[in-house]
C-alpha cells in the first residue's frame, strides 16, 4: 500500500493580517504639518529629509512616535498611568498600522553629577555583582562598591512580640557597608570655600552680609538667619564669637520657629552644597554659575583620590583589578579583561556584560570609560550611547526611531553606523531615521522629503519613494544630493598662531600645535580622537574667545526666539517710548500678561491621567496680553502682530520709517545671517528643531565681542542647502577679521578650510596626537590619514 502526498499547486490567499503593512498618516496638522498624507512601509528603513525646520520631527516624533507611546500608556491601569507623563493625542485624523516605538534621540543625557557612563547603561550594575561574587577579599553585596551608597550604622531598642501579646525590647545594631567615600560622599572632588565671596564680613546680616545669590534678607532666606536667634543681626560678622561663626557657616540642620512658623536652619556651607553644588555647574544659571567659580574651588578628592569609592571598595580585587580600575579603563580594553575572566559560577552575568562592552565597541564607544560623566558627553555620543540597550534586543517588529544618528560621526564612522540601521531593519524592526547626510540617506528603501522651505513655508511632502527617485526629483534635497565641495585654490593668509603646548587633557599626549590666527581653521578627527579635549580644554575661555559648543538651549514654551536673543527688550522700549507706558507692559510674562491665561495664550484643563487639553484662551483670542495692551502701537502694528511677523518683515519693519530701533535691527540681521529669516519672533522655542535651535545659538553668540569663535560642529541639524549658507557665514565672519575655529567633520567644511589640524589616528589611548597639519589641498594629495581619504574620495580627486 503506498501513501502519496499531494502538495497545493495553486499559492494560497494571503492571509488578512498580512495586510497592515503599512504604516498610515491622514492629515497631519503638528507645528507646521499642512494636512500631511503619508504610507509608511514596515520592516524597511524610511530616511525623512528635508531642510532644517520643514517638519521632520514634527511628522517622525510629533506624530507617529507620540501616538505610538500615548497608546501603550493607555494599556496600563489608571493608577499607574497616574505616575507617567501624560501625552497629549497629536493633530492628525487617522493614524493606522502602528506598532510599539522606541526612541533614541538626541536630547544629551542628564548632567546629574553622580550620573556617568556606567550607571546610565548599566554596565557598572553588573560590575558591581561581579566583585560581589569574585573579588577578593569578599566585602559584601554589590551595595558595598557603588558610589552612589553610604555606609550606615545604626543601634538601638528593637521591640520583639510574642504570641501571648506580651512585647520585648532587645537591643540591635544595624549595618550596612555602602561604597561612597566618606570625604567626597561619592562625587570625586571636594569643595573649598573662598569665605570672602559668601560674605562682607564688616557688615552685619541687616545690612546685607550676605553676597550669594538669592540670599537677600528680604526674602525667605533672610527671615531663617535674622529670626534664627543663633546670633544677632545688627553685629557686623568680623566681631561673631567662634560659635557664632560655626553656627553662621556649619550648623547641622536644626528645627525653628520664625514668626509662628516651623522651619529648619541650616549652615551656609551645608545649604550650598545641597542646593547649588549637587546641580552640574554647566546647567546652572549664568549669575549663579559665575558665583561658584568666584566662590569655589574643586580638586580631587585626596582620600579616593577622585575614584569616588571608599577604602575597602578599593581593596576588593579580581586578578590584581578593583572596581575603580576596571571603571577608569578604556571600553575596549574592559572588554577583553571581562573575555579573559573564566568562571562557570557567573557565566550569565559575563555573558551580558561581554554583549554590553562589545556593544560599546561595536557602535563606535570603545574610547568612552564606564568612570566618564553622563553629562560630559556630546549629543551624538549620548545617542549612541542609548542605542546600546537595542542591539543586542530579541524584539522584533518594532519601529525604531532615530534622529540624526550620524551627528558627531566622522565619515569614517558613518559606514559602521549604516551597518547598524541595516541590521536592525533585517531582523524585522521598522527604522525610521531623520538625517542629511546623503551617506545615510543613500541605504534607505523609501525616503520622505519634506519641504519645499522651512517653517510656514515648509510642513508639505515633496517627495515619496526610492533614493533614485529623490535624485532625480527636483525638490531641494533632490538638487543638492549630490552636491560635493571643492577644495579652494587659495586659502587666506595668516595674521599671527594661537600657539598651545604640552596639552594633555583626557587622551591627548602632550600635544604641541599652532593654530593660525585670521583665517578658517578645521579641527577633525574621528569621534573620540580628543578634538574637543584639545580646543576647549587648551583655548581659555577667557577675553576675546566666543565659544558655541552643542549645548542645549533651555527654555519653557513662554521662550521664544525674541526672548532668547535679548531682541525683545529694545523692541519693549520702543514701544514705551512711542506711547508714554512702562515697558513691562509689553511683555507677557510679566504686567501685559492676559489675566485669564496668565499670558501663555491658551488655558490648559488638566484631565489627570488622561492626555490635558489645551484650548485657546477666548479672552486675548490666543495673543497672550491684555486688551488694553493691544491698544498700544508702534508703526501701525500692536505688540502681538509685531511677534507674528517672521524675522525677514521685522527686519525691514524696524529698519526704517517710524519704527527704526537699530538695536533690534542689529539682532534681527543676525537672525537672518544664520538662515532664520522665516523663522516667527513669538514661536515658542519648545517647536524649534534641533538645527534652527543651534543657529539661534550662534546668532545670539554673534553680537557676542571676541576676536576668536570656536563652534563646535554648527552643521548639526543642517541640510545640504543649508550648509553652503553656514559656509558663507563663516566666511564673513574671517572677513570680518575674526579667527574661526571649527570642530567639524562635515567634508564640505573641511574642503571650505584655509587651515586644517587633523587628530587621531584612532580614538582613545589610540588617538590624542596630531596626525596632520596643513591646507586641504595638501591634505587631499598626502591622504595619509583616515580624513584625508575621505576628503579625497568626497572631493573626487
Amino acid at each position: 500500500m503506498s501513501t502519496t502526498t499531494r502538495t497545493d499547486t495553486q499559492s494560497p490567499a494571503p492571509h488578512i493580517a498580512d495586510s497592515h503593512d503599512l504604516i498610515r498618516v491622514h492629515g497631519a496638522r503638528v507645528n507646521n504639518l499642512k494636512d500631511v498624507s503619508v504610507e509608511i512601509p514596515k520592516r524597511r528603513l524610511t530616511v525623512f529629509t528635508g531642510v532644517s525646520g520643514s517638519g521632520k520631527s514634527s511628522l517622525v516624533f510629533g506624530t507617529i512616535a507620540a501616538e505610538s507611546q500615548r497608546l501603550i500608556n493607555e494599556t496600563y491601569s489608571a493608577f499607574v498611568q497616574g505616575f507617567m507623563p501624560t501625552l497629549a493625542r497629536p493633530e492628525v485624523d487617522v493614524l493606522e498600522g502602528l506598532t510599539t516605538a522606541i526612541l533614541v534621540d538626541q536630547e544629551r543625557m542628564g548632567a546629574n553629577v553622580r550620573s556617568t557612563v556606567g550607571t546610565a547603561t548599566d554596565a557598572n550594575a553588573m560590575l558591581r555583582i561581579l566583585f560581589s561574587r569574585l573579588g577578593q577579599p569578599h566585602i559584601g553585596s554589590p551595595n558595598a562598591y557603588s558610589f552612589n551608597v553610604p555606609s550606615v550604622r545604626a543601634s538601638g531598642g528593637i521591640t520583639i512580640e510574642r504570641g501571648d501579646g506580651k512585647t520585648k525590647t532587645e537591643k540591635a545594631t544595624f549595618n550596612r557597608l555602602g561604597g561612597m567615600c566618606p570625604r567626597c560622599e561619592g562625587m570625586g572632588s571636594v569643595t573649598d570655600f573662598d569665605l570672602t565671596a559668601l560674605y562682607d564680613d564688616s557688615l552685619s546680616l541687616n545690612e546685607g552680609a550676605l553676597t550669594i545669590p538669592g540670599y537677600s534678607m528680604d526674602g525667605w532666606y533672610g527671615r531663617i538667619y535674622r529670626g534664627s536667634g543663633f546670633f544677632d543681626p545688627d553685629k557686623p560678622l568680623r566681631k561673631y564669637t567662634k560659635k557664632e561663626q560655626h553656627d553662621l557657616l556649619h550648623k547641622e540642620p536644626t528645627k525653628i520657629k520664625v514668626d509662628g512658623i516651623n522651619l529648619t536652619y541650616e549652615g551656609l556651607i551645608p545649604k550650598i552644597q545641597k542646593s547649588i553644588l549637587s546641580k552640574d555647574v554647566d546647567a546652572l544659571q549664568p549669575h549663579i554659575r559665575a558665583f561658584v567659580e568666584r566662590a569655589v574651588t574643586f580638586t580631587t578628592c585626596p582620600e579616593c583620590d577622585g575614584t569616588r569609592l571608599a577604602e575597602a571598595a578599593r581593596s576588593s580585587k579580581i586578578n590584581g583589578i578593583n572596581i575603580a580600575d576596571a571603571c577608569a579603563m578604556q571600553i575596549s580594553d574592559l572588554a577583553e579583561w571581562v573575555r579573559d575572566l573564566d568562571e562557570p559560577s557567573v557565566a550569565p552575568l559575563l555573558t551580558t556584560l561581554q554583549r554590553t562592552l562589545g556593544s560599546f565597541v561595536e557602535i563606535g564607544l570603545g574610547y568612552l570609560s564606564l568612570e566618564r560623566p553622563a553629562g560630559t558627553l556630546s549629543g551624538g555620543e549620548a545617542q549612541r550611547v542609548k542605542m546600546i540597550r537595542h542591539l543586542g534586543s530579541s524584539l522584533t517588529d518594532t519601529t525604531y526611531v532615530f534622529d540624526e544618528p550620524t551627528a558627531g560621526l566622522h565619515p569614517h564612522d558613518i559606514q559602521r553606523m549604516n551597518d547598524l540601521l541595516l541590521r536592525l531593519r533585517d531582523k524585522g524592526n521598522t527604522v525610521l531615521v531623520v538625517e542629511h547626510k546623503p551617506e545615510t540617506i543613500g541605504i534607505a528603501d523609501h525616503v520622505v522629503d519634506l519641504g519645499p522651505g522651512a517653517g510656514t513655508a515648509g510642513g508639505a511632502v515633496c517627495f515619496e519613494g526610492t533614493v533614485e527617485g529623490l535624485r532625480a526629483s527636483d525638490t531641494i534635497t533632490g538638487r543638492h544630493f549630490d552636491d560635493r565641495a571643492a577644495v579652494k585654490k587659495t586659502v587666506r593668509k595668516s595674521t599671527g598662531t594661537l600657539d598651545i603646548r604640552g596639552a594633555s587633557a583626557n587622551n591627548l599626549r602632550d600635544v604641541d600645535v599652532d593654530i593660525p590666527l585670521g583665517v578658517l581653521v578645521v579641527v577633525t578627527g574621528v569621534a573620540g580622537s580628543g578634538k574637543s579635549s584639545l580646543i576647549h580644554g587648551s583655548i581659555p575661555a577667557g577675553a576675546g574667545v566666543v565659544s558655541v559648543d552643542q549645548g542645549a538651549i533651555r527654555g519653557s514654551r513662554r521662550s521664544n526666539p525674541a526672548t532668547y536673543t535679548g531682541l525683545l527688550d529694545p523692541i519693549r522700549k520702543a514701544f514705551a517710548k512711542a506711547n508714554g507706558v512702562k515697558p513691562a507692559l509689553f511683555s507677557a510674562n510679566s504686567e501685559g500678561a492676559c489675566p485669564t491665561c496668565n499670558g501663555a495664550g491658551v488655558i490648559f484643563t488638566d484631565l489627570a491621567m488622561m492626555a490635558g487639553v489645551a484650548s485657546t484662551c477666548e479672552d486675548c483670542e490666543g495673543k497672550r496680553f491684555q486688551a488694553s495692551v493691544l491698544d498700544y502701537h508702534l508703526g501701525g502694528r500692536d505688540i502681538s502682530e509685531v511677534l507674528a511677523m517672521s524675522v525677514s518683515e521685522a527686519a525691514e519693519f524696524f529698519g526704517a520709517g517710524e519704527a527704526r530701533t537699530p538695536a533690534a535691527h542689529t539682532i534681527l540681521g543676525r537672525l537672518a545671517d544664520v538662515g532664520l529669516g522665516y523663522l516667527s519672533l513669538g514661536q515658542p522655542l519648545t517647536t524649534l528643531s534641533g538645527g534652527e535651535r543651534q543657529r539661534l545659538k550662534l546668532a545670539t553668540h554673534m553680537g557676542a565681542k571676541g576676536g576668536v569663535y570656536v563652534l563646535d560642529e554648527p552643521t548639526t541639524g543642517l541640510h545640504l542647502a543649508d550648509v553652503e549658507q553656514l559656509l558663507g557665514l563663516l566666511d564673513r565672519l574671517v572677513d570680518a577679521g575674526k579667527s574661526v575655529i571649527v570642530i567639524e567633520h562635515h567634508q564640505a567644511v573641511m574642503a571650505h578650510a584655509d587651515w586644517i589640524i587633523d587628530l587621531g589616528p584612532g580614538a582613545g589611548h589610540d588617538g590624542g596626537r596630531i596626525v596632520f597639519e596643513g591646507t586641504p589641498a595638501d591634505l587631499v594629495a598626502a591622504r595619509s590619514t583616515l580624513t584625508g581619504e575621505h576628503l579625497a574620495a568626497y572631493v573626487g580627486s
